[in-house]
């Protein structure tokens, strides 16, 4: 059931440095000759979103996608995707990737100047969930880059909803700031929309985008926030962003990626299937895994390689990777007394592709000590994994389904990730080991 909203103002233009006075005045209007206000305003945290979704404009500008600039990886905007990715005969993937996103740009580009106006409405900034500002009194703070456009500066609209709350008769209130221009014109006014959140209280920033730690917004950002959120479910080119991420948590900045969360499932469940003392030392004997998702990006299969090699202590030697029908990249480790392990991740080509690109399929976890009680076969309990189940020694193995997490959208995930920020030491060690696979290309 969707919460009621009250406006205590509808989007509003204002510009930029008139921002301030116009959130002043909507308070005020609160509290005139009424004693207690009736709303609390921004009081948890800031949080600013860079939300420039280039592709959806890019297949609007080329006339596959005829749907609001929303920024909503929806039924839609993947249709439009997959009329793209076969007008200019690339694999049909419904997920934007490095080769399909270089295309649109590619072609975009040779449109002539008349014709590279997105009309389309732009409705980003508008819609925050209500997972988040149905619990949290804050202020955010969207940027919208355009393309296509002529540079004229950055335009900005205020408003502030508040979701009625049953148990309590005070409106508990969001400020939502919207800034849209060009890439480069938002790049000019990085110093001012850090000075736009609010002192003293949690500062995030939800990059949306490829992260780009060149880009002098995104310095800008990193230095002001608590905290950089990122989805690497939507990474374009996972390997080389996911390095990019381990670069920016060595400089001290802390980095929360969604797609992380993602894995809880069967993090819990591969260290509860060692949980028994039975099974407990016979964790050592391990010397393979091997790990299916959903082909189109590997993310969650590395991050959840690292997670694992760095609870066992396993030391990265070699990574090689070839593209066919599975994608498989194999990776040797080297354990306790010089032991080899060997690790495979397949892409599986999966007729029925989830929400989340790269979700995991399956997981086999077997020694070649056919007296180690180790082996373990994990499958995805709405795909399932045929191909880690293939041969006689499924029988022999504990076989455990998981139950993945019943929503796992960014928006919902972002909502939990505000209630715990901070330094996550368990995913910085893991994607530190991540890191050094990637680097052994």
């Amino acid at each position: 059931m969707n919460t009621p909203l009250v406006a205590l103002q509808k989007p509003k233009d204002v510009s930029i440095a008139e921002v301030e006075a116009e959130l002043s005045k909507i308070w005020l209007g609160q509290t005139s000759g009424q004693g207690a206000p009736l709303a609390s305003r921004a009081s948890t945290f800031s949080m600013v979103v860079y939300e420039p979704e280039e592709f959806q404009q890019l297949l609007a500008g080329l006339g596959f996608y005829e749907g609001a600039i929303d920024g909503i990886n929806g039924e839609q905007t993947r249709q439009a995707i997959e009329a793209a990715q076969k007008a200019y005969d690339l694999d049909i993937t419904g997920h934007i990737n490095p080769k399909t996103l270089a295309k649109l740009r590619e072609e975009f580009d040779r449109l002539p100047p008349d014709r590279r106006q997105i009309n389309n409405l732009d409705a980003r900034g508008f819609q925050v969930s209500e997972a988040i500002a149905g619990q949290n009194p804050c202020r955010i703070i969207t940027l919208c880059p355009t393309i296509g456009a002529e540079d004229t500066g950055v335009t900005a609209q205020v408003s502030a909803y508040c979701p009625v709350q049953r148990k309590s008769s005070q409106l508990i209130c969001c400020e939502y700031l919207t800034l849209r221009g060009t890439k480069d014109a938002l790049n000019r006014v990085g110093e001012m929309v850090s000075s736009l959140m609010v002192p003293d209280l949690p500062k995030f920033v939800w990059w949306k985008a490829t992260p780009n730690p060149e880009q002098e917004l995104f310095q800008q950002l990193a230095k002001r926030s608590h905290c950089i959120i990122v989805d690497s479910g939507y990474f374009s080119d996972p390997e080389s962003e996911l390095l990019k991420m381990q670069e920016l948590i060595e400089q001290e900045i802390y980095i929360a990626d969604l797609n992380w969360h993602r894995l809880s499932a069967w993090q819990e469940l591969t260290a509860a299937a060692f949980d028994p003392p039975e099974r407990r030392d016979s964790l050592k004997e391990i010397d393979n895994i091997t790990i299916d998702y959903e082909k189109g990006n590997n993310s969650q299969a590395l991050m959840f390689l690292g997670w694992f090699a760095s609870r066992l202590g396993w030391k990265p030697i070699s990574y090689t990777s070839e593209r066919n029908d599975y994608d498989i990249a194999r990776v040797s480790f080297q354990g306790e007394c010089d032991r080899e392990i060997h690790a495979e991740l397949a892409g599986v080509p999966v007729g029925d592709v989830g929400e989340i690109p790269g979700d995991l399929v399956g997981l086999r976890l077997t020694s070649a000590n056919t007296c180690a009680d180790c082996c373990t076969i994990l499958c995805s309990e709405t795909t399932g994994c045929m191909r880690m189940e293939a041969g006689g020694s499924a029988q022999s193995c504990r076989t455990e389904q998981v139950t993945e997490l019943s929503d796992q959208k960014a928006e919902l995930l972002m909502a939990q990730q505000l209630q715990r920020w901070g330094r996550d030491v368990l995913y910085e060690e893991s994607l530190a080991v991540t890191a050094q696979i990637l680097k052994l290309q």
